[in-house]
């Protein structure tokens, strides 16, 4: 019997940046729109907004439960694969709800959350996939290239939903051609499965200076994480604070378009200029990542600083620089955060540690976001003052964290 090809580590790499690519196609495309699709369903203000929240703390602290669960069964790429079926099955579906008449609402706000699901589900198992081929390229470098290759997607999707709403003028028909990029990303993670090593890409590695790692016990320790290194915890709070003090953009957006800084047609395009700006940053210190490790996180603080006080000025030149620094905070976090964390932690406790870093990230995502909500009403002034502390305690705990 012939064995079938095995991969290189770099063609692996690629292929699941190319995978995160089509993905991102769907979910970004759909991001674009969600809100005012909701809206012709019946939904008010209130519910787009508890809906699109509860999506993203979904995607996040679900984590906490599909870490350990990929850790324990071993069973990476059946989670991948679960996960992005979710996603590419649900928003295709979403073409169907104008046609259910008031059960359309209900079925749109189902598919919606379920997507965000699917994104918890396979992110930590995803990640410790890749950071198992990346080790053969470079932890910085591997997640940088896949993370830039995912902004494509984030910034080619929407473009594309603009075009078929422009020429249908309306949504639906939107979702349904995110059904093509959907398909595409669940036939190439399949090939990639059959062109990755046996048993695994590579053994559950060790820290250097540690002892090796014991096999994992489905304890409820083990499902907290608290059998994690306590450098992981010290970066994980530096990475919150981080986390807590970078505006979404959805109050960006919406405060420029509010004081008349940014035309609603303008945001769209400002975001997918803030996307390229990640993929740029992804690439630059995920290279950088492999050279000086930790240190290079250092500049995350700076981004997010820069953001809060130039992203919300009425001057358009400052809010477009400042939405260009808040796209390359995002960028380093959705890529060389990664390759951090997979250094910190022992190889066969990594999808638990992704799992662990995630929702302690939507929690600061959510405490973050609440606050900057009240203040918003307040002063805009006391708004950058909360963003640059965050951001200044953010910098002071990396900077224990990369000491070492």
């Amino acid at each position: 019997m012939t064995a079938r090809p095995v991969w290189t580590p770099w063609r692996l790499v690629v292929g699941f940046g190319v995978v995160s690519l089509s993905a991102d196609m769907v979910y970004e495309g759909a991001r674009s729109i969600t809100g005012p699709f909701l809206g012709s369903l019946g939904a008010s203000a209130l519910l787009v907004a508890v809906v699109s929240g509860a999506g993203e703390a979904a995607a996040l602290l679900l984590r906490l439960v599909s870490g350990p669960l990929a850790d324990r069964t071993g069973r990476y790429w059946s989670l991948t694969l679960l996960g992005y079926a979710l996603t590419a099955v649900c928003v295709p579906l979403l073409a169907l709800a104008p046609a259910l008449g008031s059960a359309g609402l209900a079925l749109a706000v189902v598919l919606v959350l379920a997507e965000r699901t699917g994104k918890a589900v396979r992110s930590p198992a995803k990640s410790v996939l890749l950071a198992r081929a990346a080790t053969g390229t470079g932890l910085g470098r591997g997640f940088a290239v896949q993370q830039a290759l995912d902004q494509v997607g984030a910034f080619a999707g929407p473009l594309v939903v603009a075009a078929v709403v422009a020429a249908a003028g309306t949504t639906a028909p939107a979702f349904a051609v995110l059904a093509v990029p959907g398909a595409a990303s669940i036939l190439l993670l399949l090939l990639l499965r059959r062109r990755a090593p046996e048993p695994a890409l590579e053994p559950a590695s060790e820290v250097p200076g540690r002892a090796a790692p014991q096999p994992v016990r489905p304890t409820w320790r083990d499902r907290l994480g608290l059998d994690l290194p306590r450098e992981f915890f010290v970066f994980a709070a530096a990475a919150a604070a981080a986390t807590a003090g970078l505006l979404t953009f959805g109050v960006l957006s919406f405060h420029a378009t509010a004081n008349g800084t940014l035309s609603l047609a303008q945001a769209p395009l400002l975001y997918a200029a803030a996307m390229a700006a990640a993929a740029v940053a992804a690439l630059a210190t995920g290279f950088a990542f492999d050279r000086w490790h930790g240190r290079v996180l250092l500049a995350l603080p700076l981004l997010g600083t820069g953001a809060a006080v130039l992203a919300l000025s009425p001057d358009v030149v400052a809010l477009v620089a400042g939405a260009l620094l808040w796209g390359a905070a995002g960028g380093v976090q959705d890529s060389t955060v990664k390759a951090l964390v997979a250094s910190l932690v022992p190889g066969n406790r990594r999808g638990s540690a992704y799992g662990v870093f995630a929702a302690i990230q939507g929690a600061a995502a959510l405490l973050g976001g609440a606050a900057v909500g009240v203040l918003l009403e307040v002063s805009t002034t006391a708004v950058v003052v909360l963003l640059v502390v965050l951001q200044v305690v953010s910098f002071a705990l990396l900077l224990r964290t990369t000491r070492t």
